[in-house]
C-alpha cells in the first residue's frame, strides 16, 4: 500500500491540522517509509516464537491464605473510646 499526497491531504484535514504541499509531500514519503518498514516485519517468521507478553519476567507473589491475628476483638475494644456488644460505637451521622 502507498500513499499519495491526495490521502495526506485527506488525512491532515480529518485532524484539523493545516500542512502545506512541502509539508504534505515530506509526509507522504515519511509514511510510505513507514508502511515499507511493517511490510517488511510482515515476511519474518515468528512461527517458533512465543507471544510477548511482558519484556521482563514477572511472577506473582502467592501466599498461602491463612488466617493470622484473628479472634482478638477484645484486644481491639479496649482501644475503642466506646464500644457496645463487640462493635464500635459511632455518633449517629444521618438525621
Amino acid at each position: 500500500m502507498s500513499f499519495d499526497q491526495k490521502t495526506v491531504q485527506n488525512i491532515s484535514n480529518l485532524a484539523r491540522i493545516n500542512l502545506d504541499e512541502t509539508a504534505q509531500a515530506k509526509f507522504t514519503s515519511e509514511i510510505d517509509g513507514i508502511l515499507e518498514w511493517v511490510h517488511q516485519l510482515q515476511e519474518v517468521n515468528v512461527d517458533q516464537v512465543e507471544p510477548l507478553v511482558s519484556v521482563s519476567i514477572q511472577e506473582n507473589a502467592e501466599r498461602s491464605d491463612v488466617v493470622s491475628d484473628g479472634n482478638i476483638r477484645d484486644d481491639l475494644m479496649k482501644n475503642a473510646p466506646e464500644s457496645a456488644h463487640g462493635f464500635f460505637v459511632v455518633p449517629k451521622m444521618v438525621e
